[in-house]
């Protein structure tokens, strides 16, 4: 039977108007029991995309010129590598990825025999999307670091590190071995099909080696189309300012950024909101 030419081939979905509030693909329509070969082109294209945020390198030197230009550092980064000795390892062995190599180590150690303590450490780890850390790093620590400066407190800052082939974890032995109250861990995460540029923030207080995920705290999902990074740099300057109240992190900790207003004593836990009478 020909085609009536009145007739449109791809049967649009009325849920299609809710693509204008989420990345999430819906209502994507059809073309006889198909996808419209747009859709069905912008979803291997997404593919692609995540597949390159896995496998494509960090750029390290230029990431360490950029944040050594944008927070003013007296010093570059300090350079570090995981046990993992390439991407191949890296995604075969995630236990690797979660320590320091030899090399790296005693170097690391050599550039902390001051003993000195620090408030926090901030280790970037290139993590599943070297993308991700790529593009925002900067921007969220150019803000991190605005409030740390303009805080009553005074915050001491451990040399800010830069890890390649790196987990989570891996930000507990780095901050144990620059003697630091909080470490930062700045990771790309793992790619979506509409994510392949979010970057993870976990905080632990009083880190060491071998602490599970229960000791952290997660911010997740920062990137331009996702949580901006002056929100992402207030909410973790807020759970750090708890943290180092009270000396815990993770399930102890609750983020209690987006409560509009809190009134009391954070150690003793009690919290009055004024939408509740006394």
């Amino acid at each position: 039977m020909a085609h009536d030419p009145s007739s449109p081939i791809v049967v649009e979905n009325p849920w299609e108007r809710l693509n204008a509030f989420t990345d999430a693909r819906i209502g994507l329509g059809r073309a006889g029991v198909s996808l419209p070969t747009s859709k069905l082109l912008a979803f291997q294209l997404a593919h692609a995309q995540a597949q390159d945020a896995v496998h494509c390198p960090l750029d390290v030197e230029a990431l360490s010129a950029e944040l050594t230009q944008a927070l003013s550092l007296s010093e570059a980064p300090l350079r570090l590598h995981s046990h993992a000795q390439d991407r191949a390892m890296y995604l075969q062995r995630p236990d690797y990825g979660r320590r320091l190599n030899d090399e790296t180590r005693e170097y690391l150690q050599k550039a902390a025999e001051s003993q000195q303590r620090y408030d926090l450490a901030i280790v970037v780890v290139d993590g599943l999307s070297a993308l991700a850390v790529q593009q925002n790093s900067a921007p969220f620590l150019s803000a991190l670091y605005q409030m740390l400066n303009s805080d009553a407190a005074d915050w001491t800052l451990a040399p800010l590190t830069l890890v390649e082939q790196g987990r989570v974890a891996i930000g507990d032995e780095i901050g144990a071995l620059l003697n630091a109250d909080a470490v930062l861990v700045m990771i790309g995460e793992r790619p979506g099909l509409s994510s392949p540029d979010s970057l993870g923030l976990y905080m632990t207080w009083a880190p060491e080696p071998g602490l599970k995920d229960d000791r952290r705290n997660c911010i997740s999902n920062v990137r331009p189309a996702g949580l901006q990074v002056e929100e992402a740099a207030r909410r973790f300057f807020l759970l750090l300012k708890e943290a180092r109240q009270l000396k815990v992190s993770g399930v102890k900790l609750k983020d209690r950024s987006e409560d509009d207003v809190l009134e009391g004593d954070a150690s003793s836990g009690s919290t009055r909101n004024f939408l509740v009478a006394d």
